[in-house]
């Protein structure tokens, strides 16, 4: 029965006992609680905002609500866990409690931040580093047993876009995902998301390449994520701004989920919804 699970595709997630349906693709909303994050307007500043946002998030068909309280662009700023977490908390608690029905996911990198969150009322864990930038996640996962996506990402924050290099972007981040899950199931950590980690220490180009060969990454039977939302590989190409480029946003996502992205990650909820319904129509 064990190897029987390893070669069927995942559709659901057991969230703290709840399961979530994957077979259809759903959609993660994007709530920074942060000062520096790269879209001005994803940025909230109090808890009141927060709620607020995360209302409008579930009211327009969002299944997932993550919230970040480290700004992961492109040199950002390092910020001290306790800083991360004294952004975090207050706001877990409060859409939890206001919420309940939220699915929260927590985008550190840091066990600590994590942990502390998972326990203050958040369901899982979305790490970028996928476990290179703190040793401890990896058994802090096993031993929170919440779902875990884990990201590729060459360099760190604050140096992913300096010159980033590959020989063959995709069948690098599959080799370096595929060593990723095997670590993680040797710990029985099985309710795994993966995403590629569009703009993270790539190219334009890059990002394209993993976007044109995205189907390869159904090899792993798991959820894949696609996060591209008003993102450089947008505007840059088009000629504007992370402002302007909700409509080249929404292309991507209709591109993504014809290629088997099981999550969009957006900042805006209701397009991306429309996307998943009108790509649904093409299978009926």
């Amino acid at each position: 029965m064990e190897e029987k699970n390893f070669f069927e595709p995942k559709k659901s997630l057991n969230v703290k006992g709840r399961l979530i349906d994957l077979s259809k693709p759903k959609v993660m909303g994007i709530l920074n609680i942060t000062p520096d994050s790269f879209y001005s307007n994803s940025r909230t500043k109090s808890v009141s905002e927060a709620l607020s946002q995360a209302e409008k998030f579930l009211q327009e068909g969002a299944t997932f609500i993550d919230i970040g309280g480290y700004s992961s662009r492109p040199g950002a700023t390092d910020i001290p866990a306790d800083e991360e977490l004294h952004r975090l908390i207050p706001v877990v608690e409060a859409i939890s409690k206001m919420f309940p029905e939220a699915i929260i996911s927590i985008d550190t990198f840091r066990a600590k931040v994590a942990e502390e969150t998972i326990y203050a009322g958040a369901h899982l864990v979305n790490d970028i580093s996928a476990g290179d930038m703190d040793a401890k996640m990896f058994e802090t996962v096993a031993r929170l047993q919440v779902p875990y996506m884990i990201m590729h990402m060459q360099g760190t924050p604050q140096t992913m876009q300096q010159n980033p290099t590959y020989q063959n972007v995709t069948l690098e981040v599959i080799d370096y995902l595929a060593r990723k899950i095997a670590a993680l199931r040797s710990l029985k950590i099985h309710d795994v998301i993966i995403d590629p980690g569009f703009g993270f220490g790539k190219t334009i180009a890059h990002n394209y390449q993993l976007l044109n060969e995205m189907e390869a990454f159904k090899i792993f039977k798991l959820p894949i994520l696609a996060g591209f939302s008003r993102k450089g590989m947008i505007h840059k190409v088009l000629g504007n701004t992370a402002a302007e480029a909700l409509n080249g946003t929404s292309v991507l996502n209709t591109i993504a989920l014809q290629k088997g992205a099981g999550i969009l990650r957006v900042h805006d909820v209701r397009e991306a919804v429309e996307c998943v319904k009108l790509v649904e129509m093409l299978d009926t």
